[in-house]
């Protein structure tokens, strides 16, 4: 016997709109034919990408979070734009945060980094053959790039340093897949 868990929505509520995300209050019929509500953080997408420079150094960020309350080390990353090609938007963010340019892009997985109450798809990517230049951060954004062993890295994963779940996973992703 197939079981069906399709909920289907019966009506869309906006809550809130803000410049970055919206959140959204629906309601659904659910498999067995009743209907509930579904609270979630609708997002445009986004995107990050592992920079790896010659010998095998991660490019990271350094920046305080002010959700968490934290300075954070980060791959670098960003809000994909209405329509934005999110290959496009690592190259604008790469540049942005670090000052570098890839001479190669190339996607390395996709996910939802919390599916049970945001829509959020982020797309990561592998940059290499990096050319150093000039940063150009967003006017609210503080970011310092710093170069990271593997080794380091792979200890701040597991020491709980890094708990951010685009770092963690694209630096996994690429040791799991033989890149770095």
């Amino acid at each position: 016997m197939t079981q069906n868990f399709v909920e289907t929505c019966v009506k869309k509520r906006e809550v809130h709109r803000g410049r970055s995300v919206n959140f959204r209050v629906d309601q659904v019929r659910l498999p067995n034919g009743n209907v509930a509500g579904r609270e979630f953080l609708d997002h445009p997408g986004a995107v990050g990408v592992v920079p790896i420079l010659p010998g095998g150094k991660i490019l990271m960020v350094k920046q305080f979070r002010y959700p968490v309350g934290e300075v954070t080390y980060e791959l670098p990353a960003g809000k994909l734009d209405h329509g934005e090609n999110p290959l496009a938007c690592v190259r604008r963010e790469l540049k942005e945060e670090t000052g570098y340019v890839a001479g190669s892009i190339k996607p390395l997985i996709r996910y939802w980094p919390t599916p049970a109450f945001a829509n959020e798809l982020l797309h990561l990517y592998v940059a290499r053959k990096l050319k150093p230049g000039s940063m150009n951060p967003d006017d609210d954004e503080f970011v310092a790039p710093e170069a990271v062993p593997l080794a380091k890295a792979l200890r701040w994963i597991l020491s709980g340093r890094i708990k951010d779940s685009k770092t963690v996973i694209g630096i996994l992703a690429c040791r799991e897949k033989g890149i770095l």
